[in-house]
């Protein structure tokens, strides 16, 4: 019988640390280029809130490096495998202790060198601490849902996506999709980010 393997963990928050400051920026520097508060980015670093995907790209902009860079990768070749048991996996949690904070995403393209895409298996599950925060930054996302249902609300327009239902939109809009009626949902989502 075939041993199971475990999806590697990826600690972004270490690395946001570490570019931060191989860059010779303080969080306050990084609080200015990003527009998020030094509280924040330093819950970030220190594991206490992990960031979305938007988030991610908003601060590999800033930093002028890849978001491959928060995943641990290398510079890597002009194409990639991935097999399934080899995803690098990110949850993310509010706090410590493990609260849930509504998903998890596996990638799909680590180690493709010079990517302009970053494509995730993204698990979304039921908040245990509901938000209402809206996402913004450059670039373009393409959704696909898989499995569950999923709600979007892109602006003032919210809509629920089912198996097979797919959605392209520009970043720029303030977004936000979520598992609908607490069902876990498991989406293929390409997000295209132009570089920094």
């Amino acid at each position: 019988m075939e041993e199971e393997r475990v999806f590697e963990e990826v600690k972004v928050g270490e690395k946001i640390k570490e570019l931060r400051e191989k860059k010779g920026l303080s969080l306050k520097d990084l609080a200015e280029l990003t527009g998020f508060s030094t509280a924040l980015l330093s819950q970030m670093e220190n594991h206490l809130v992990s960031p979305s995907l938007g988030t991610i790209i908003k601060l590999a902009r800033a930093l002028g490096v890849r978001v491959g860079d928060f995943l641990g990768e290398t510079e890597g070749e002009p194409f990639t495998i991935v097999r399934k048991e080899e995803r690098k996996k990110v949850s993310r949690f509010a706090s410590k202790d493990g609260v849930k904070y509504g998903y998890s995403y596996e990638s799909l393209g680590f180690d493709k060198k010079d990517r302009h895409m970053e494509p995730f298996i993204v698990t979304l599950e039921p908040a245990t601490i509901p938000t209402t925060k809206t996402s913004v930054h450059e670039g373009e996302e393409f959704i696909f849902v898989l499995e569950g249902e999923m709600e979007v609300i892109l602006g003032n327009h919210k809509d629920v996506l089912y198996p097979g239902d797919s959605i392209y939109y520009d970043s720029t809009i303030p977004h936000r999709v979520q598992c609908h009626q607490n069902k876990v949902t498991k989406i293929l989502a390409v997000l295209y980010a132009p570089n920094p």
